[in-house]
Protein backbone atom coordinates (compact mmCIF):
# COMPACT_ATOMS: atom_id res chain seq x y z
CA UNK A 1 0.00 0.00 0.00
CA UNK A 2 0.96 3.62 -0.47
CA UNK A 3 1.79 5.78 2.51
CA UNK A 4 -0.45 8.88 2.53
CA UNK A 5 2.59 11.08 3.19
CA UNK A 6 4.04 10.13 -0.22
CA UNK A 7 0.99 10.93 -2.38
CA UNK A 8 2.55 14.12 -3.70
CA UNK A 9 5.79 12.44 -4.80
CA UNK A 10 6.44 11.06 -8.24
CA UNK A 11 7.99 7.64 -8.60
CA UNK A 12 10.27 7.08 -11.58
CA UNK A 13 9.42 4.01 -13.61
CA UNK A 14 12.49 1.95 -14.44
CA UNK A 15 11.89 -0.84 -16.93
CA UNK A 16 13.49 -4.09 -15.92
CA UNK A 17 14.88 -4.91 -19.33
CA UNK A 18 18.47 -4.06 -20.11
CA UNK A 19 18.06 -1.64 -23.01
CA UNK A 20 21.79 -1.56 -23.71
CA UNK A 21 21.74 -5.32 -24.25
CA UNK A 22 18.56 -5.10 -26.32
CA UNK A 23 20.05 -2.52 -28.69
CA UNK A 24 23.24 -4.53 -29.02
CA UNK A 25 21.26 -7.72 -29.78
CA UNK A 26 19.12 -5.87 -32.33
CA UNK A 27 22.15 -4.40 -34.08
CA UNK A 28 23.83 -7.82 -34.20
CA UNK A 29 20.70 -9.39 -35.70
CA UNK A 30 20.29 -6.59 -38.24
CA UNK A 31 23.98 -6.73 -39.14
CA UNK A 32 23.79 -10.50 -39.72
CA UNK A 33 20.62 -10.21 -41.81
CA UNK A 34 22.20 -7.54 -44.01
CA UNK A 35 25.34 -9.64 -44.40
CA UNK A 36 23.29 -12.72 -45.34
CA UNK A 37 21.55 -10.72 -48.08
CA UNK A 38 24.90 -9.54 -49.48
CA UNK A 39 24.81 -5.92 -48.31
CA UNK A 40 27.59 -4.01 -46.59
CA UNK A 41 25.97 -3.84 -43.13
CA UNK A 42 27.84 -0.84 -41.77
CA UNK A 43 26.90 1.38 -44.71
CA UNK A 44 23.29 0.25 -44.65
CA UNK A 45 22.91 0.88 -40.92
CA UNK A 46 24.58 4.30 -41.20
CA UNK A 47 22.21 5.15 -44.07
CA UNK A 48 19.24 4.22 -41.91
CA UNK A 49 20.49 6.12 -38.87
CA UNK A 50 21.18 9.29 -40.85
CA UNK A 51 18.05 9.30 -42.98
CA UNK A 52 15.46 7.39 -40.97
CA UNK A 53 14.53 5.53 -44.17
CA UNK A 54 13.80 1.92 -43.15
CA UNK A 55 14.41 0.64 -46.68
CA UNK A 56 18.14 0.72 -45.92
CA UNK A 57 17.46 -2.30 -43.71
CA UNK A 58 16.40 -5.62 -45.16
CA UNK A 59 13.18 -7.24 -44.02
CA UNK A 60 15.08 -10.56 -43.95
CA UNK A 61 14.77 -12.28 -40.55
CA UNK A 62 12.62 -9.41 -39.28
CA UNK A 63 15.59 -7.03 -39.23
CA UNK A 64 13.64 -3.98 -40.40
CA UNK A 65 10.93 -4.50 -37.80
CA UNK A 66 13.52 -5.01 -35.06
CA UNK A 67 15.52 -1.88 -35.76
CA UNK A 68 12.40 0.27 -36.05
CA UNK A 69 11.37 -0.83 -32.54
CA UNK A 70 14.18 1.32 -31.11
CA UNK A 71 14.47 5.08 -31.49
CA UNK A 72 17.36 6.01 -33.79
CA UNK A 73 18.69 8.48 -31.20
CA UNK A 74 18.95 5.65 -28.67
CA UNK A 75 20.89 3.52 -31.15
CA UNK A 76 23.30 6.36 -31.89
CA UNK A 77 23.72 7.03 -28.17
CA UNK A 78 24.48 3.36 -27.52
CA UNK A 79 26.99 3.24 -30.39
CA UNK A 80 28.74 6.36 -29.12
CA UNK A 81 28.84 5.09 -25.54
CA UNK A 82 30.23 1.78 -26.72
CA UNK A 83 32.88 3.51 -28.83
CA UNK A 84 33.94 5.86 -26.05
CA UNK A 85 34.05 3.15 -23.38
CA UNK A 86 35.95 0.55 -25.44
Amino acid sequence: MTDNNNLNETIAFKPERDQKKDIRDILNTVYSALEEKGYKPTGQIVGYLLSGDPTYITAHNGARKLIRAVDRDEIIEELLNSYIND
